[in-house]
């Protein structure tokens, strides 16, 4: 959470900060992959970081279109987002019989709207709602992570 606001943030004044943030965000992504692995094989970790990987991507053109007041472009951008968010949601509901399809879904559906919310306000220069936006949205992602834990663990008592 941390390094998407950074990436947001940075995006939105133009800082040279900004390849170095998304790098070490995208990094996150592997790491999520890799702990996925170690539960369900290298394979699905693979797929996982690709399925991440192709979320942190798919945010720039929201960015770029925002800022630019496209919205042709940034509806048709959300729409994607909002559709490897489903495949995100997916393929977790497929790993594991405690990860419900409708509650993965909701979840990422979600974490994207709040995004969007947070981001929207620092490119228009609101850091105060920014920050707001951000703790909602950091509640939530601490909800889904508490979510996920409850299913290894449930999935996987042994290993803990």
């Amino acid at each position: 959470m941390e390094w998407t606001y950074a990436t947001v943030v940075a995006f939105a004044s133009d800082s040279p900060a900004l390849e170095p943030t998304i790098n070490r965000l995208l990094r996150n992504q592997t790491d999520i992959g890799n702990a996925v692995a170690t539960y369900y094989g290298t394979g699905a970790g693979k797929q996982l970081t690709d399925l991440l990987t192709t979320h942190i991507k798919d945010a720039v053109p929201v960015l770029t279109a925002a800022r630019a007041g496209d919205t042709d472009a940034l509806n048709k951008a959300v729409e994607q987002w909002y559709a490897n968010a489903q495949d995100i949601a997916d393929f977790l509901a497929s790993a594991n019989p405690h990860w419900k399809q409708d509650d993965m879904r909701q979840m990422m559906r979600a974490h994207i709207t709040q995004t969007i919310g947070y981001a929207s306000d620092v490119l228009g220069g609101k850091y105060a709602a920014a920050v707001q936006k951000y703790d909602e949205a950091e509640a939530h992602m601490t909800a889904m992570a508490d979510m996920l834990s409850q299913g290894l663990i449930k999935q996987f008592p042994k290993k803990f």
